[in-house]
């Protein structure tokens, strides 16, 4: 055999010789296939020397000719974190073969002076990522590249399968352009299957790649490890857990079995990698290992943390320091993490890929063992474990399918492209050609490339994508593309796949980064809350719109932040392997199945439990040859249909979206389908019988139909196109210098998708469905299962159950631990909420056949006069816009242009200019815009002039299809007549065509009309609109006891029971309370316990010491109380402070303190150690009146509820003077009374932020009314005191009404002509039973939910009741009856003394105190005169009042 060292230099020889005994088998096979030019894919596992086989022979060449004008070795590494590795280990090879290299490495963390330096001074070696080559090929920086000769493209198979790939792809093309010559390539990549498939990836169908394919499988000592003897039933750990810190259940769950598993071995060996499969539970682990063993010696590692804690990291598991790592995939790939001598794998890796790159990371070094062990997390998970384990040993891994044809990725690449060279045009030809050598777009047809120039070139196939910006220019006589202004700023800030999931970037205030923390995580946090990042305690000090400033909090126990990661879903392959397994496995003996499939004994047991507890429920176990349907009641007696089916979530998705349809369709339900890998759950909240199995049986014909049905509307594809639309540069994820919020790029790709959907041929909703259909979901396998359950090759078997069988209850705790615990686990917007479809208005409108009553005529004839541009404010008003008259309103006679605005020169003139065309359309002389010559020629066989350009007479396809739907858009409902009438052609086939493509809807819709017409949907929600605009004023006003009923029963009153009361439910009813000043002790008495249920102070004081809910002081009553409103730390900027109700307090104390807040918060000791020369008492009493005023608050909520709120009123005598003797260690002796704890500080700096926008702070407002009342009017806005009163917010209120949010009109009789409301609040208000026998009521006077001394007017008595706190009032038949007064000494009757209402409303009160609602009654007086002796007495006595001389009194 001949030497492989052959080909290299004496030096580089002579140093290998030193270094190593002999070449590994990789690069014995490599070099000489390297040192032929071919372009080589070497397939080895880790730890095999691969590295060094793809780089010796580009080194040798430096050594052999050194050149360095040009960058002449490229290294393309997926992570960044391997660049950094790779950079480390070329410096023994440098410095042994002594050769002066350059290396330089580009990735998005390099400093910008490093970036300008390698342009200078182009580097000998390059290490970088996809990303970071494409810039650099869209920037000058592309020069260095002249003189490449070979380019490496490390771990390739990690991103072959996704878009990424396709992006490398084009980029590698742009690389050989640029160099000139045909780069050679070297790629490395872990065992796949096929290999084949990797190499013609790398090279495209027109080159050939030569594949290294050392075989050599790693050996493995993988075993599975259950520390419970039962996974149903874990026993109870004598582990002392915080279930805060880690967020997970630590009573009744395994985790608290495993933590001192994992601890044990960790001890027991030298350097542990720990592997999870999300960023959550990396943090949590690290946390509780650190916990359980009293000291640091896990961190956790993710992508994530910022590259320098990585680093950190990374550096301290090499050199021993740390003993061990809790990683998520990102130490997948070949990051060389020294020697690393276990590696442990919590729940199962879901791919034999990933678990043999994980369980590989052990023994890095040739011919050294895996040593890995699998902790499974429940009992279907180690059911899966089973299996990966065994096909890991066997290396059957799952097939490598390469995506074809992303368009969105290749809109971007073609801006790139355009852009690199803004002088000279780019030839679509040579671009066409350049993309016909990747592999991904090898098939690409011409016909999809020029739909994406036409996309990039605004030529959209409706005028409805007027918001979307053209990005190049497509000169399409010269076949040439060029960029517009600013495109390749945008392709530069918006590079690369990886969707923007929306995170900021935690920084230090320094500006050093930290990390960064999911978008969602950010909008839940607050200031002051600490959190966990890589096992290091920080807390928040500011969030701002892009970043989350910290500060070190060291030994504060923290949250653990979450992200919100891509699901993984299970591979068929593997699934079927899982299928045939649980068959064969369920008859065995535990101990032969431990021996056979290494399982711990434990693990043996409950794997068999598990499968023969499944057989004896459901009579078969669900395999690969067995599906089974179960049904059961779930515990509040509604249907389950559980779906057992081990074929893996890809498919499973696919066929609940599917099944979600059909049940739709055949029961008129709506489903919730929800799926994992092990099935699907569908609860059927209505139905009185479950469906059978025939449902399950979707035909493999209709199948796609179905499921592509129900995409559309989903959130999944929702979410994809949003992904696709920013990758494509339609909807940018950033601008050159600021980041597009992701709000505002889902608002934005929600507009566009409702206008796209429209139009199959737009490039990105075709890519989205490409990607769902493909990528997300198995449709081909889904096919392939029906086809084979419709032949019986696969049975489907049904079982109602008592309840959930083994699998089913998994398939429930999968769902519950997705969603609830997991956090980062499947992204609830990709899964569930992909089930929640959006039902389209239009779906409720239409069948309605009272449509034609509700549309307004007048309305009618605006909108209509505005679709033909006949309406004042659309006519034509030059040339230019006549020409667009044409474009949207089609052929016009000139009598019909005149009526447009149009003049005969102006026409002629359009001809002239070959923008117009004059012909016989419908039997006379019509003018139309130019570019629709080919449409009508093809619709109507009109014949076009000679002269136009060809891309006007171009075929058009669907033309009489195009031509209706104009019509359609800029006209009313109409009959299939009045087309006929226009173009003397019956339209009816095209018409119904539409329907069914739901671009047309069918109804009785005008008014006053006799037979069913034709609408564009969107005509009918414009009439639809303007008909409610319309009909207004025509809608009976409710009367004012309908509002009275309304208020409490909008404002959920009594609505919840006690059971579920907590701090959530406590959260969901502050969101509309906020900023309402309301008497102290009202809140938490009688406002917060009726809403919730039952109520614990608790609640409030948790929610204010995290921070997440504010108070501040909205007035003083009295000496030893006040007004006090709540926020949302969040909200608070956006709402406002509450209105001011005095001056502010300007004595010298107040000041002192202002000026001792301003530095920042303290606590009082700190105000009376930092503010000299006032007593204590002074100062309380100071800063008690800055809290009334507005000026201060408190983080905690406890100081309010103290009595000593005041001391008493300033005489200063003996305390005062004895207080000024007093020493400084005697002052601060006591301990800290409710009065004084927590820190204080001042209220402005939390309204700051929205002082610069009171626009937006009254559009706040203004929603914030219409979410507490529902019906907002003058009387109310008057009565919150909100300074402008109701002329302030009328703007704002309108403009809601403008976009839909609310309605405006005349709900209530009696109150302010122009009310707003919600629109499901008027229908409620409707909805108001008139109804006096309903119980009655009662409620404290200051309730918002109580409209009496507010909105609507106390009746007339001689006494006026009073809106005071403590006092009570009863409503019966909405109507006040009864009037407690503060103090609950008086009472008043509001009617009639023989009202058949009051005795109702006198045992309402009285059972009140018996619930404690009310603490105590003493009642001297009712209507002014004494009770003793009065007529109410005998009644009241009878009822359970205990008489006294000269009062009657009950107690709780």
């Amino acid at each position: 055999m001949t030497d492989p060292l052959a080909q290299f230099t004496p030096q580089v020889r002579e140093w290998f010789g030193r270094a190593f005994a002999s070449p590994t088998e990789a690069q014995a096979q490599a070099w000489p296939a390297i040192a032929t030019g071919e372009h080589v894919l070497i397939s080895a596992p880790t730890g095999s020397g691969k590295t060094l086989a793809a780089f010796l022979y580009g080194l040798d060449r430096f050594v052999a000719n050194p050149t360095h004008e040009q960058t002449r070795l490229v290294y393309v590494s997926p992570l960044k974190a391997l660049s950094y590795d790779v950079e480390k280990n070329l410096r023994a090879p440098l410095r042994g073969i002594g050769a002066d290299l350059n290396v330089a490495i580009r990735t998005g963390d390099t400093p910008q002076k490093e970036r300008r330096d390698m342009v200078k001074h182009p580097p000998d070696v390059l290490i970088t990522t996809p990303e970071s080559l494409y810039l650099m090929l869209t920037s000058g920086a592309r020069a260095i590249f002249e003189g490449t000769e070979t380019v490496i493209l490390d771990e390739i198979h990690a991103v072959a399968q996704t878009k990424r790939g396709a992006h490398l792809a084009i980029t590698l093309e742009r690389l050989v352009e640029q160099a000139d010559r045909d780069v050679q390539r070297v790629g490395l990549s872990a065992t796949q299957n096929p290999l084949e498939e990797v190499g013609r990836f790398m090279v495209g169908p027109k080159r050939k790649a030569t594949i290294v394919d050392t075989g050599v499988r790693k050996p493995l000592d993988l075993k599975i490890h259950v520390p419970v003897e039962s996974m149903v039933e874990p026993e109870t750990m004598d582990l002392d857990l915080d279930p805060f810190a880690g967020g997970e259940a630590t009573r009744k769950s395994i985790w608290p079995a495993i933590y001192p598993e994992l601890l044990k071995l960790v001890k027991e060996h030298t350097s542990t990698l720990i592997f999870v499969n999300n960023r959550r539970a990396a943090e949590r682990l690290a946390l509780r290992l650190n916990e359980i063993a009293e000291e640091n010696i896990a961190r956790a590692h993710h992508g994530s943390l910022a590259r320098e804690e990585r680093l950190i990291v990374e550096e301290m598991l090499k050199a021993g320091e740390l003993p061990c790592l809790v990683a998520t995939s990102s130490l997948e790939l070949g990051i060389d993490m020294g020697a690393v001598d276990l590696v442990l794998q919590v729940e199962s890796p879901k791919s034999v890929t990933a678990g043999l790159q994980r369980i590989g990371r052990a023994g890095h070094n040739v011919g050294d063992t895996s040593k890995g062990r699998i902790f499974p997390k429940f009992r279907a998970d180690l059911l899966e474990c089973a299996v990966v384990a065994q096909r890991m040993r066997e290396g059957k891994i799952e097939t490598t399918v390469v995506p074809r044809n992303p368009l969105d990725v290749l809109a971007q690449q073609i801006v790139a492209i355009a852009a690199t060279d803004e002088d000279s045009p780019v030839a679509v030809d040579a671009l066409a050609a350049m993309l016909a050598r990747t592999y991904s777009y090898g098939e690409l047809s011409r016909q999809q490339l020029e739909n994406v120039l036409d996309m990039l070139d605004g030529r959209y196939p409706s005028e409805e994508f007027g918001e979307l910006r053209p990005r190049i220019v497509w000169d399409r006589v010269n076949g040439t593309i060029r960029p517009r202004k600013g495109s390749r700023a945008l392709a530069i800030t918006n590079a690369g796949t990886i969707p923007d999931r929306g995170l900021y970037s935690v920084n230090l205030p320094d500006g050093r980064r930290v990390g960064e923390l999911d978008e969602e995580m950010v909008y839940e946090a607050r200031p002051g809350q600490t959190f966990l990042l890589g096992a290091s305690s920080w807390r928040i000090e500011e969030i701002t719109r892009d970043r989350v400033i910290v500060t070190p909090a060291p030994g504060v126990p923290g949250a653990v932040p979450f992200w919100k990661g891509d699901g993984l879903g299970r591979p068929r392959e593997l699934g079927e392997a899982i299928g045939a397994f649980s068959r064969w496995a369920v008859d065995q003996e535990p101990s032969a199945l431990a021996e056979s499939h290494h399982l711990d004994e434990k693990a043996a047991v409950n794997l068999v439990g598990f499968l023969r507890e499944q057989q004896e429920a459901t009579r078969v176990i669900p395999s690969d040859n067995t599906i089974v349907v179960e049904r059961f009641r779930d515990e509040i007696g509604d249907w389950r249909v559980c779906v057992l089916s081990p074929f893996g979530g890809r498919v499973h998705a696919a066929w609940g979206l599917a099944l979600s349809a059909r049940i739709r369709e055949v029961h008129g339900l709506e489903s919730d389908a929800i799926w994992s890998d092990d099935g699907i759950i569908v609860h059927l909240p209505d139905a009185d019988e479950p469906p059978g199995e025939e449902l399950m049986l979707i035909e493999p014909d209709e199948l796609e139909d179905l499921v592509v049905g129900e995409l559309g509307g989903s959130a999944l594809f929702g979410a994809r196109f949003r992904e696709n639309a920013g990758r494509a540069l339609l909807i940018p994820r950033a601008y050159p210098g600021r980041r597009t919020p992701l709000w505002q790029q889902r608002l934005k790709s929600q507009s566009l998708l409702e206008v796209a959907r429209r139009y199959a041929q737009f490039p990105i909703v075709l890519e989205t469905y490409r990607e769902v259909l493909r990528d997300v979901l198995d449709l081909p396998g889904l096919t392939e299962l029906l086809t084979k359950l419709h032949r019986r090759e696969i049975s489907l078997v049904e079982v109602e159950t008592e309840t959930a069988s083994p699998f089913a209850s998994s398939l429930l705790f999968d769902y519950v631990a997705t969603y609830m615990y997991e956090g980062d686990q499947p992204n609830a917007e990709r899964r569930a909420a992909a089930l929640a479809l959006d039902r389209e208005l239009l779906r409720e409108l239409l069948g309605q056949e009272e449509l034609r009553d509700l549309l307004d005529p007048v309305a009618l004839d605006t909108v209509e006069a505005d679709l033909q541009r006949l309406s004042e404010r659309t006519q034509a008003d030059s040339v230019d816009a006549l020409h667009d008259v044409l474009r949207r309103v089609g052929d016009l006679t000139q009598a019909e242009a005149e009526a447009r605005g149009g003049t005969l020169a102006w026409l002629e003139q359009l001809k002239g200019e070959r923008r117009a065309a004059f012909l016989r359309v419908g039997g006379e002389q019509r003018w139309i815009a130019a570019e629709d010559a080919g449409l009508y020629r093809d619709a109507l066989g009109v014949v076009p002039p000679s002269g136009l350009p060809e891309a006007f007479i171009a075929d058009v396809p669907d033309a009489m299809d195009r031509l209706v739907r104009r019509y359609a858009r800029t006209h009313g409902p109409f009959e299939s007549a009045a087309l006929r009438d226009r173009y003397t052609i019956d339209f009816t086939p095209v018409l119904e065509r539409l329907e069914s493509a739901g671009d047309l809807v069918r109804g009785e819709l005008r008014p006053g009309g006799t037979t069913r017409e034709w609408c564009d949907p969107e005509v009918l929600r414009r009439l639809r609109r303007a008909s409610l605009a319309a009909l207004r004023a025509e809608i009976e006003p409710a009367d004012q006891r309908a509002l009275a009923r309304f208020q409490a029963n909008w404002q959920g009153v009594d609505r919840h029971p006690p059971a579920g009361a907590g701090v959530d439910r406590l959260r969901e009813i502050l969101v509309p309370l906020q900023g309402l000043p309301l008497p102290l002790e009202v809140w938490e008495r009688d406002v917060i316990p009726r809403r919730t249920g039952a109520y614990s102070p608790s609640w409030l004081d948790q929610l204010c010491a995290s921070g997440e809910v504010v108070w501040v002081g909205a007035g003083a009553l009295g000496r030893r109380s006040g007004r006090v409103a709540l926020y949302f730390r969040d909200d608070a900027p956006l709402i406002g402070p509450p209105p001011k109700t005095a001056e502010a307090p300007t004595e010298p104390v107040h000041e002192a303190i202002r000026a001792r807040l301003a530095a920042g918060p303290c606590f009082f000791t700190d105000l009376l150690t930092d503010v000299n020369g006032f007593p204590t008492e002074e100062l309380q009493n100071g800063l008690w009146d800055l809290v009334w005023a507005g000026e201060a608050t408190n983080d905690a909520f406890a100081p309010l509820r103290s009595p000593k709120l005041t001391a008493a009123t300033p005489q200063w005598s003996q305390r005062a003077r004895a207080e000024r003797k007093r020493t400084f260690g005697s002052r601060r002796r006591g301990g800290a009374q409710p009065a004084v704890q927590g820190r204080w500080s001042l209220t402005p700096p939390l309204f700051r932020a929205g002082d610069d926008d009171p626009a937006l702070r009254r559009r706040t407002q203004a929603e914030l009314l219409l979410e507490r009342y529902g019906i907002v009017t003058r009387e109310q806005v008057l009565a919150e005191g909100i300074p402008g009163g109701f002329s302030s917010l009328y703007d704002s209120l309108a403009a809601l009404e403008t976009i839909g949010v609310a309605r405006r009109g005349y709900f209530v009789e009696g109150l302010g002509g122009a009310q707003f409301a919600l629109p499901g609040a008027v229908e409620r208000l409707r909805a108001q039973k008139d109804d006096d026998a309903a119980p009655p009521i009662v409620l404290a006077a200051t309730d918002p939910a109580q409209p009496y001394g507010a909105v609507l007017k106390w009746p007339d008595t001689p006494r006026r009741p009073q809106r005071a706190a403590g006092a009570y009032v009863v409503l019966a038949g909405a109507e006040p009856v009864l009037f407690i007064e503060k103090g609950g000494k008086g009472l008043q009757v509001l009617v009639e003394a023989d009202d058949p209402r009051v005795q109702p409303s006198l045992e309402a009160l009285v059972e009140s105190v018996k619930r404690g609602r009310i603490k105590r009654l003493a009642l001297e007086k009712v209507d002014g005169e004494p009770v003793v002796g009065s007529p109410y007495e005998e009644l009241l006595i009878e009822l359970g009042f205990r008489a006294g001389p000269r009062k009657l009194t009950l107690t709780t």
